[in-house]
């Protein structure tokens, strides 16, 4: 179908247009139907994008952090707090909440009206049908590694002198995080970070001119879970790192917290493994042992030379 998604299906409503797409194109998924519906409902595909794609962000960010917040108040969960005792109480949970709002509204919202047109320009699909799951998984998974790479080295350039007192700052207030306070930063940094997760599909589309807006979607969505997940502050049993090591987790970002240096990826290990810049005290230890291994067997092969 047509980038116009038929317009001579448009009608006064939303669900009478959806009604003329389900008749036309009954071999489209409902989802698929909905879609085409909204762009010929529009009829302006700048407006539709950017609608949807900043209600999308609201929708599930702070739907998301809403499970952390209420499960603050039940005792069962809080055996599982990380930093125990430290509870954000509703003063600070309301303050970085207004303050989210207005870099959302103020700085977030103007970037993406230019969404569409930037996506236009790089030859971004927003047609139907959608593309194939395994199309998805595979984009979606390139996605988080090149975000990852971009995060961990921007990261630790913010907490590099200036950059950490003008700009990074701001992010560190809470040293105990919680959900709300994923997207709690200063406008430059939510810009600079921020790249890393539109960046990645757009340069991925530059190059191969493969891309669909709704994988673009699926793909924010799960970023904008894992950096809620992130700063919950609750590591459970169940949680994914215990199932996949290299995942980072709450556990992960919790530590760059509490100790201000160290684990400076978003979503996985193997950066600051590689790098050694593991944050913590258990970390610390290992790097203590992994030097004193490496001084002994240097002198043992010195004095096997002597």
């Amino acid at each position: 179908m047509s980038s116009a998604y038929n317009v001579s299906l448009a009608a006064p409503t939303y669900s009478e247009t959806y009604r003329n797409i389900s008749d036309a194109y009954i071999h489209l998924s409902m989802l698929e139907r909905l879609w085409a519906a909204w762009y010929a409902y529009m009829q302006n595909d700048v407006i539709a994008t950017g609608l949807m794609t900043f209600v999308i962000h609201e929708v599930f960010y702070f739907g998301r952090c809403i499970p952390w917040l209420i499960i603050d108040y039940i005792p069962y969960f809080h055996k599982y707090k990380i930093q125990q005792g430290k509870v954000n109480n509703l003063k600070e949970q309301w303050q970085c909440t207004s303050s989210v709002l207005l870099s959302h509204f103020t700085v977030e919202l103007p970037q993406i009206w230019l969404f569409h047109p930037i996506c236009a320009y790089f030859g971004m699909s927003h047609d139907v049908p959608f593309p194939s799951f395994l199309t998805m998984f595979y984009q979606i998974s390139l996605f988080f590694c090149l975000e990852d790479s971009w995060h961990y080295w921007n990261h630790r350039l913010l907490h590099y002198g200036p950059f950490y007192k003008y700009i990074h700052k701001q992010h560190h207030l809470y040293s105990a995080p919680f959900g709300l306070a994923a997207e709690y930063a200063s406008p430059i940094e939510v810009m600079i970070l921020g790249l890393g997760t539109i960046g990645s599909p757009i340069l991925w589309c530059a190059l191969t001119k493969n891309l669909h807006i709704f994988t673009v979607y699926i793909w924010i969505v799960l970023r904008l879970f894992q950096a809620v997940d992130a700063h919950s502050g609750y590591e459970f049993p169940w949680s994914l790192h215990h199932f996949l090591p290299f995942w980072a987790g709450s556990d992960h970002h919790d530590d760059h917290h509490r100790y201000f240096i160290g684990n400076y990826s978003s979503s996985f290990r193997w950066w600051d493994f590689l790098l050694d810049t593991e944050a913590g005290p258990k970390a610390k230890a290992e790097r203590i042992a992994r030097q004193k291994g490496k001084a002994e067997k240097s002198d043992a092969v010195s004095k096997k030379v002597d």
